[in-house]
């Protein structure tokens, strides 16, 4: 009888490659590309119930209050653990597998990306069964997939013999990196694998194998994960012993160096949505080949993507290619170009874009604001508030604000004096006032916010007090 699987869902990815839509601040696994689940949401969907345990999420503290309100929008429980800074994907696997197996005795570990598609989950789970019968039996078990095509956007895996008494899962002969097109031919036709970057083993051999192959990772993670502390509803990781643990993937650190690495040949439905030219290939087609998310018309062109998140964006006379809309950016390319979106990001980013960062609707822990209009001392501001939502009691030394509530109800401290407005009532808050927003309703609070003054960036907030523990 196979225990009980704690997942872990690895969620600190930035997802470059999806931009303008994916951003550092609300990357692509936070979006929803299809259907109503983000890929996080529909991630955590996959592994709930059935043969598997509350689920681990690693993710970073600027993404924290995402995950816990997606986590809240489709009612799931999850411990969710933040990584002080980023060490790639070896140390967060080592510390998950760390507090796992402080959790429960020696527990079956699968683990996740965040970011990837799945749409068989009968398949998937079936493949993860096979995989934890390797596991129990003392193997490390990656999911290798048979490939569509020869993709050069991924690692390979060369299968060996099967194992003996577990049908299913091979022995690995070689993991390799990712290949030129030609390569890639010659991997697809010798039967290698694609590597999907998913691992389940025995939380006791993965970590005894990490400290004998690397333990200038296990052992600062291990002291990193000892001096954790709770913090809301998160439990942070000490920052000091997690930073002296070495940055690589656990393909590097183990997966390429362990003689316990198994594969399960998989032939469920998977993307890893690692391009726009990759959403295109799983969204659903119209005629011609073109797919769309949002509000698109083609007319004379053929195996085109449209993401359009407010305008109606039209494709005339044009075949293979991307156009993202979105309220502050634009992104027109060649469909096989896609993977040169990171580079264009990075250029951008060396340039100082804010785009590459932010978008122009802004989520918070107590919800969200979408800059409406902006010009030579004022800003216009559209603020929504979730129930139960409390900003930070603060003041501005350069600008004053006026608020005119929309929908709801909210609660306004302004210097010590509380009070109610209501829906079509406005307020004002001079320069310097301590001031807060509240919504004490049970329906989203919405309000219009126009500022004024000689200076109106996000670092002119002076927080007196914060029940999200923000500085």
């Amino acid at each position: 009888m196979i225990p009980k699987i704690i997942p872990v869902i690895l969620c600190g990815g930035t997802g470059q490659r999806l931009w303008p839509v994916s951003r550092a601040t609300h990357p692509k696994q936070f979006h929803r590309l299809f259907g109503d689940l983000s890929p996080f949401q529909a991630t955590v969907e996959r592994v709930s119930g059935g043969m598997f345990a509350t689920p681990i999420i690693v993710t970073g503290n600027d993404h924290r209050f995402l995950v816990a309100d997606q986590l809240r929008l489709m009612n799931a429980k999850a411990k969710i653990v933040l990584e002080p800074l980023r060490r790639d994907s070896c140390a967060a696997i080592a510390a998950a597998a760390e507090i796992a197996a402080r959790q429960d005795e020696d527990p079956l570990v699968l683990v996740l990306a965040a970011d990837h598609a799945i749409p068989d989950i009968d398949g998937f789970l079936d493949h993860v069964r096979r995989g934890a019968k390797a596991a129990q039996a003392g193997r490390i078990v990656t999911f290798g997939i048979r490939p569509s095509e020869p993709a050069t956007g991924y690692g390979y895996i060369q299968p060996g013999d099967e194992l003996d008494g577990i049908e299913g899962v091979n022995s690995i002969s070689a993991f390799v990196e990712k290949p030129d097109r030609e390569t890639a031919e010659r991997y697809v036709a010798e039967g290698y694998l694609w590597n999907s970057g998913n691992f389940l083993f025995r939380a006791s051999d993965f970590l005894g194998e990490l400290q004998r192959l690397a333990p200038d990772i296990a052992e600062p993670v291990r002291q990193s994960v000892d001096a954790a502390t709770t913090d809301l509803d998160f439990l942070r990781l000490e920052p000091q012993h997690f930073a002296d643990s070495r940055a690589t993937s656990v393909d590097y650190a183990v997966m390429e160096k362990t003689g316990l690495a198994a594969v399960v040949p998989s032939d469920f439905g998977w993307s890893d949505i690692g391009s726009w030219n990759a959403v295109w290939a799983i969204a659903e087609k119209q005629d011609n080949g073109n797919a769309a998310i949002g509000h698109a018309v083609f007319q004379d062109s053929s195996n085109s993507f449209v993401h359009s998140s407010d305008t109606l964006t039209a494709v005339l006379g044009l075949d293979d290619v991307i156009v993202v809309s979105m309220r502050d950016t634009v992104l027109v390319a060649a469909r096989d170009k896609s993977e040169d979106v990171k580079a264009l990001v990075n250029n951008l980013a060396a340039a100082g874009r804010e785009e590459v960062n932010e978008h122009k609707r802004v989520y918070r822990p107590w919800g969200d604001y979408e800059q409406v209009d902006a010009g030579h001392r004022y800003q216009v501001k559209r603020i929504t508030v979730k129930p139960g939502g409390r900003l930070s009691l603060q003041s501005h030394r350069h600008r004053a604000e006026h608020w005119v509530v929309v929908t709801g109800t909210a609660k306004v401290t302004i210097d010590g004096e509380e009070f109610i407005v209501h829906e079509n009532q406005s307020t004002f808050i001079p320069i310097g006032a301590t001031h807060r927003l509240e919504n004490p309703g049970k329906i989203p609070l919405e309000i219009i916010e126009v500022q004024s003054g000689s200076y109106l960036g996000e670092d002119d907030i002076i927080r007196y007090e914060d029940i999200y523990g923000r500085d």
